[in-house]
């Protein structure tokens, strides 16, 4: 390359670059004068607007050094340029394909506001949607990958025999990532199941979270105090799980309290009824109090009250519970639970008189204890002989 034909191939590269951010901006500010009134223009900017102008330079820059490459460049260095250009051609043009793509989806979720109270259908939507965006950006990917691969002599001609042991291999590959392959096939049936959604409350490996992700892979649960827990898409299609919010967000839910026998349940309901009438949590469906148990030394009242979703209904739950243990404090502190015990004090002990004494000492002999056995035992001992003792001198 000769010293003259370099200055003009650097600015034809710089009038390239100038030609590709103007061309951008003028797109730009055309979309967004269009659509004034609209959404969809500055969110296709947002989206497309980098990988838009890189393409662009790209191109642009491929036709000004096309144009002003100098005759002396030996034809194996013209074929690499070109090829290169070729190369950054296919990989920009694919960013700019896969932001088109996410524009559209964008576009999608537009329609389907998830900020309303009964979201369930937009909920859906959106996890279908965002499933489909990482299949179409990976699609896309694998896309550009291949045409890039293509480019290669040697590829094209090994073709063939790639093609035709694509069968083992695929075979091998299955084998090998058989539990990538399953968590795959597993985020796509959960997308299009409606088993969850995004923003669906859930409980799983006994924690209370919400749907924060749906990938291809694995699930990322928020839990109630701000932890997440990941598990592995196949998790929601083999185990069972609680989901609060499949069908709609209205939840039930109850409070239990073990009260003592002299509780008034008409009391307790009168004041639940106050507390329900004067909450915004409550949403107005049902409000009942009712006995459930009386054995041993409980009452068991339980207070069903329903809400508009699962984090205020456990909000309602504890405003409940917390008025209601005020109420028993204040007005009826006979309704709290208590445990009686009955102290039972022994009998005094008395001294029996001699009578009850000689009559004791009576007891277990043979004859002892009445008259007609006291005058057979003086009967018997008179009937024995006694003998004196001998003088031993």
């Amino acid at each position: 390359m000769s010293l003259r034909s370099l200055p003009s191939l650097v600015i034809a590269c710089l009038i390239a670059v100038v030609v590709a951010i103007v061309v951008t901006a003028i797109v730009g500010l055309a979309l967004r004068a269009a659509g004034r009134h609209r959404q969809w223009p500055a969110l296709l900017v947002r989206r497309a607007r980098v990988p838009f102008r890189l393409f662009l330079a790209v191109v642009v820059l491929w036709i000004a050094v096309a144009l002003t490459l100098p005759p002396e460049v030996s034809p194996t260095w013209t074929r690499v340029i070109h090829h290169a250009f070729l190369i950054l051609t296919i990989a920009a043009g694919t960013w700019f394909f896969a932001a088109l793509l996410v524009f559209v989806e964008d576009l999608g979720l537009a329609r389907y506001r998830v900020d309303v109270p009964d979201n369930r259908y937009a909920r859906r939507i959106r996890t279908q949607v965002l499933v489909l965006r990482r299949l179409t950006v990976v699609a896309a990917v694998v896309i550009g990958l291949a045409a890039i691969l293509l480019t290669f002599p040697v590829l094209q001609a090994a073709g063939a025999s790639l093609l035709a042991s694509a069968g083992i291999i695929g075979v091998i590959a299955g084998v090998a990532a058989q539990s990538s392959l399953a968590n795959l096939f597993a985020g796509i049936q959960l997308a299009f199941s409606d088993a969850i959604r995004l923003d669906d409350v859930v409980v799983v490996e006994q924690q209370w979270g919400t749907i924060e992700e749906i990938t291809l892979t694995y699930v990322v649960v928020h839990i109630w105090d701000d932890r997440r827990l990941v598990l592995p898409s196949t998790y929601f299609t083999t185990k069972p799980f609680e989901n609060w919010t499949r069908q709609h967000s209205e939840l039930l839910g109850a409070v239990e309290f073990d009260l003592d026998w002299r509780v008034s349940p008409s009391g307790m309901r009168a004041e639940l009824n106050r507390i329900l009438a004067a909450t915004d949590l409550w949403d107005g469906r049902t409000g009942v109090l009712q006995v459930t148990d009386a054995t041993q030394g409980w009452v068991r009242v339980r207070v069903l009250v329903t809400g508009k979703d699962a984090p205020t209904l456990f909000d309602l739950r504890c405003h409940v519970r917390e008025r209601l243990i005020d109420w028993m404090q204040r007005y009826s502190s006979a309704s709290l639970p208590r445990q009686r015990v009955e102290v039972v004090e022994p009998p005094e002990q008395q001294v029996p008189s001699s009578r009850a004494r000689s009559a004791q000492d009576g007891e277990g002999r043979l004859f002892g204890g009445t008259p007609e056995n006291e005058h057979r035992a003086s009967q018997f001992t008179d009937a024995i002989p006694i003998q004196p003792e001998a003088d031993p001198g």
